[in-house]
């Protein structure tokens, strides 16, 4: 069981990560990687091994699966906490880890895994080792996360947007309360399934929250609780349903056409004003517009892979996709 309490302090610091975390994703993607009777991930598991074996980057792969077991403990040092900041960021960070924190992580992975000696010149931090890994990383990422940006964008960016209303509606006890079954919030506390016993104590720091479209079932922490504070939760299920959808889409479906329907002065209004998440409703009260023309105006944008689309109750919530977002910034 995982148990992490909060003081009042501690919730008006809670927040909840903006962007998918890079080397999060990366992590749990190596668990979907050798989980063969999940349907869900079969066609992105099976795109990944073949670019791979394409690209000769199986011995990257090999690598990391060596520090990241189907089940249980992986060295916190692999997922630092420059998120929001890109993998290469993380990479850095991950190359400058104290030799301290090398050796007592992976002293932790060799209590229950039989590690290749490797894995020892890395605990003593040797630079060759960690550049290695640098490049096992980039490789990994390259096959396995880049060609599905839009996918993992799309669902956490639908994610956060329904965590952010619950938060803008009943403050961080609904959100956090909302959050079963995966998580159970009572008495200050969270409490969610985990392998072993482990217990946090915010202490005033907060808690980051961070949707995740690899992470399957249960939430992940960090093993080490002196680290900054993050909580890895799956993304809601109709956000991953709905961004898997978008793979199996031809990236060459009506788009032309669609995009040369986009010139005009209301559907760029309505792309701004969806901005982190608008029903169909919103647009229109915003706008001053009926609602077929809201539904009209959003359905173009999907059509054109600008905005993705999730019911949410008995309304539709509207999200952009990361080519609007660019589009927008350009603007």
């Amino acid at each position: 069981m995982l148990r992490i309490h909060f003081t009042s302090a501690d919730l008006m610091r809670t927040r909840i990560a903006s962007s998918p975390d890079p080397m999060w994703e990366l992590t749990l993607s190596l668990h979907q990687l050798r989980s063969p009777s999940s349907p869900v991930f079969r066609e992105w598991r099976q795109a990944t091994l073949k670019r791979l074996q394409a690209a000769g980057a199986t011995d990257c792969l090999a690598l990391l699966l060596q520090l990241v077991p189907q089940t249980g403990y992986f060295p916190d040092f692999l997922t630092p906490a420059e998120t929001g900041k890109g993998l290469q960021a993380q990479i850095e960070a991950i190359m400058s880890t104290p030799i301290e924190r090398l050796s007592s992580d992976l002293g932790i992975l060799a209590e229950d895994n039989r590690l290749p000696a490797w894995v020892g010149q890395l605990a003593r931090g040797d630079v060759g080792m960690l550049s290695r890994l640098a490049e096992a990383i980039r490789a990994y990422y390259a096959a396995a996360i880049e060609p599905y940006l839009t996918q993992i964008r799309a669902s956490v960016h639908i994610d956060r947007s329904r965590r952010t209303r619950s938060l803008a509606d009943g403050g961080y006890e609904r959100l956090l309360s909302e959050m079963q079954p995966t998580l159970r919030w009572h008495d200050s506390v969270i409490e969610a399934r985990y392998p072993g016993e482990q217990v946090c104590h915010l202490e005033g720091r907060g808690l980051l929250l961070t949707p995740s479209f690899f992470c399957w079932g249960q939430p992940i922490t960090l093993r080490d609780t002196t680290l900054p504070p993050v909580l890895v939760c799956p993304v809601d299920g109709d956000a991953r349903f709905m961004a898997l959808s978008l793979t199996n889409r031809p990236q060459s479906e009506g788009h032309s056409d669609a995009l040369a329907a986009l010139m005009g002065r209301t559907r760029a209004a309505v792309l701004e004003t969806i901005g982190d998440g608008c029903t169909t409703g919103e647009i229109a009260r915003r706008l001053d517009v009926s609602l077929p023309t809201a539904s009209e105006h959003t359905s173009v944008l999907r059509h054109a892979g600008l905005v993705a689309s999730v019911r949410d109750g008995n309304s539709t919530l509207h999200v952009l996709t990361p080519l609007a977002t660019a589009l927008l910034s350009g603007i």
